[in-house]
């Protein structure tokens, strides 16, 4: 355990957290001023009442006053009448602001997720990403909006039974001063042992999250290889963490209750204490004391949340600064300046080299590459040489760590990000569809406004229609999350009919016919070989008779270029390429 110095429970980081976090509240403020009155209303009430204990004791039931006869009734059903008006109020008031604060930061995160650069999603799970949208920003509804009612309500509940206490005997009242320091100090220790826990639950509930998302992803691999004990243990130990931090959240709640009951009996048996003796019992009237007494219990239980309220803002603020951290993340790098109309397609790679962060080895070193507009540059090579690295610099997901990118005469770094991507059409072996139709997942983002023929003439490019065709409404087809309704090869169709849609000047196929079957390869490859005209095509291939017609085939091993030539070339060598190609072609395949 450190034995530094720890924060302040209100330090000024604390109070800018949750001054930013109350901001999101600020457009809402007529909502808010509404639900602040119903709130004093609602604590309020509850004092008007208490205060009418005294008359209702020494004058309706004592003297049989015919004037209070009439009417303590009615004034008693305008009060709570008044109150429960109150307690709507400011209970939706609440809940309405509440939730728009939530979703606002939401919003706000989920569209940080959407403008960060690929190094923040690869340093650290997705399941803590996840969590923050479904767990984490919901913590901060208590500390925004569900704290200040607290602090409101119960705040003039407890100023109001004062005021009834000390209006009705300053004396009795006296009991107060051995309560009062005691619900402080229990406050302020409660408050800190919360903040200390909250950082560890949001963090085990992202585990939890992606324990659940790797497992459920991994269904099929779980069940060929039988994971089942091995996944349920995991699960199971990350759920008894967080049932471990959230017993001891319950347990300090628990703790906190039990010494300010312990505590306030001990006032109230002052308060008997100090009403009995003997120069003073004949002196107060049951109604004075019936009404100190009544004000001092309904006293206790606002204490008690007012005690609770601390560890509920710190719980708010640790969650938002989480949050927040996310939101003022670096967005990607966009300095460019110049919009990119059309490319022609003339690709330089001039030394490029790549590390990624975190990383000590470099992906990249020194790539030198001119792929020529209209040509198809094919990138072979062993797994981890750096053809993938090397093509996913284009769209800028990855910068250069030296070196430099030129299209059509420019660094591609002066080109707008935006300007630059809508240059490229990518098909990866990792087929990415969402949860929607088939003509939303070919028609995808920009291409949303495309016409139906337009997305039918991509699909039929892609021979994908032989099978959208079947389909109950064809085009219009739900297709699940992921494409789970499609087989892998009917998924990779659609992302090639995605690409033969966005009519990009620059085209990665990332080994986009892996998942086809030898009829539907070959016309995919018909297909190819049409979109590829005019346009500079990068081919990631590991079948190298895919790549036979290309223009010039980079060989890549260990981060560098070692050969680079036409198919016929690359063999006259007897280099890396002829040994590839041996591989392929001269030793029996096994299944």
């Amino acid at each position: 355990m450190s034995s530094g110095k720890k924060p302040a429970l209100w330090d000024a980081q604390t109070r800018r957290v949750y001054g930013r976090l109350l901001g999101y509240t600020r457009r809402h403020w007529g909502i808010g001023l509404l639900a602040l009155v119903g709130m004093a209303v609602d604590g309020g009430g509850l004092a008007v009442f208490t205060k009418l204990l005294q008359p209702m004791f020494d004058q309706l039931f004592a003297n049989k006053d015919p004037y209070l006869i009439f009417w303590m009734p009615i004034w008693i059903m305008a009060i709570f009448a008044v109150r429960g008006i109150g307690t709507f109020v400011s209970n939706y008031g609440i809940a309405y602001i509440g939730r728009s604060v939530v979703q606002t930061i939401q919003r706000d995160v989920f569209a940080a997720y959407l403008r960060l650069p690929a190094t923040f999603f690869g340093a650290e799970p997705s399941g803590q990403q996840i969590s923050r949208i479904t767990y984490t920003s919901e913590q901060v509804a208590s500390a925004s909006t569900d704290a200040v009612k607290i602090a409101v309500t119960e705040g003039v509940t407890v100023v109001g039974m004062f005021y009834v206490m000390i209006s009705t005997s300053a004396y009795l009242t006296s009991a107060l001063l051995v309560m009062i320091p005691l619900v402080v100090l229990i406050a302020s220790i409660v408050s800190k042992r919360y903040r200390a826990i909250s950082r560890r639950i949001q963090g085990s509930m992202g585990s939890v999250t992606g324990t659940v998302e790797e497992s459920v992803g991994a269904h099929r691999e779980v069940r060929i290889y039988g994971g089942q004990p091995h996944e349920a243990q995991r699960f199971d130990d990350v759920t008894q963490r967080t049932r471990r931090l959230n017993l001891k959240i319950a347990a300090t709640s628990a703790m906190s209750s039990t010494a300010i009951q312990t505590v306030a009996a001990f006032a109230l048996a002052v308060l008997v204490y100090l009403g009995t003796r003997p120069e003073q019992i004949d002196k107060i009237s049951s109604g004075v004391f019936i009404a100190v007494l009544t004000a001092m219990g309904a006293m206790m239980p606002s204490l008690k949340r007012l005690a609770n309220v601390q560890a509920n803002i710190q719980r708010g603020v640790s969650a938002a600064e989480d949050l927040f951290e996310v939101i003022d993340e670096t967005p990607e790098r966009d300095e460019g300046t110049l919009t990119l109309a059309r490319t022609r397609g003339d690709l330089v790679f001039e030394g490029v080299r790549l590390q990624y962060p975190r990383s000590e080895a470099q992906a990249l070193r020194g790539v030198d590459l001119h792929c020529a507009p209209g040509t198809v540059t094919a990138l072979v090579g062993r797994s981890g040489s750096g053809k993938s690295s090397l093509v996913s610099l284009l769209p800028r997901f990855y910068e250069p760590s030296a070196g430099r990118i030129v299209l059509d005469g420019q660094d591609y770094l002066a080109y707008t990000l935006g300007s630059l991507r809508r240059q490229i059409a990518w098909v990866g072996q990792s087929v990415v569809l969402f949860d929607g139709t088939v003509a939303e997942n070919i028609a995808y983002g920009e291409l949303a406004g495309a016409s139906e023929a337009d997305i039918e003439a991509a699909a039929a490019a892609a021979n994908a229609m032989e099978f959208i065709s079947r389909m109950p409404k064809g085009l219009h087809s739900p297709i699940g999350q992921g494409g789970g309704m499609l087989s892998g090869g009917q998924r990779q169709r659609i992302a090639i009919a995605r690409a033969i849609l966005k009519n990009a000047p620059i085209l990665v196929l990332d080994e986009a016919t892996s998942a086809l079957d030898t009829e539907s390869e070959r016309l995919i490859q018909q297909a190819l070989q049409h979109l590829m005209k005019d346009r500079t095509t990068l081919v990631i291939a590991h079948r190298l008779s895919t790549i036979e017609g290309a223009d010039q085939i980079a060989v890549m091993d260990q981060g560098r270029i070692v050969e680079r030539g036409t198919h016929a070339e690359l063999l006259a060598m007897q280099g890396h390429y002829a040994a590839l190609h041996r591989m392929q072609f001269h030793q029996p395949a096994s299944d």
